[in-house]
């Protein structure tokens, strides 16, 4: 099974940046997709965006509101999230987690993104901004 150690959370000033990472270990060889998500004290758990093993797609929600972007390092297998001008709404512990579904149609539908959508998870780092 895969392991999932995220990185990268701390304290950051409104309109500040963050690149989080996700370094991916374990039984990598068939891992199909690696997504970010994100939750905020009393709310639920929403996803933002994932990337394909296979060839590097990427897919986004309207969470990620075109201010995040999902990379990954395929040497070293570490899958990054570049955030950017956050907001006061984006304060939340930030979660990846790996999927092993391998149908293509799984990530352009959004399936990934839904309850269960996803077999393995990091335990979290935690973002806070304030000024």
């Amino acid at each position: 099974q895969l392991q999932l150690v995220e990185s990268g959370g701390g304290l950051v000033q409104p309109g500040g940046n963050l690149k989080l990472s996700c370094t991916v270990s374990g039984y990598t060889l068939n891992w199909h997709a690696i997504g970010w998500f994100r939750q905020a004290p009393g709310k639920e758990r929403e996803a933002l965006s994932c990337i394909e093993s296979k060839d590097g797609a990427t897919h986004y929600l309207n969470s990620a509101d075109g201010r995040f972007t999902i990379s990954r390092n395929k040497a070293n297998g570490t899958v990054y999230l570049q955030m950017n001008a956050l907001q006061p709404e984006d304060p939340a512990v930030y979660y990846c987690a790996g999927a092993y579904h391998p149908n293509r149609f799984f990530y352009t539908q959004n399936l990934w993104a839904r309850p269960g959508g996803m077999d393995f998870w990091g335990k979290g780092t935690l973002v806070t901004v304030s000024s």
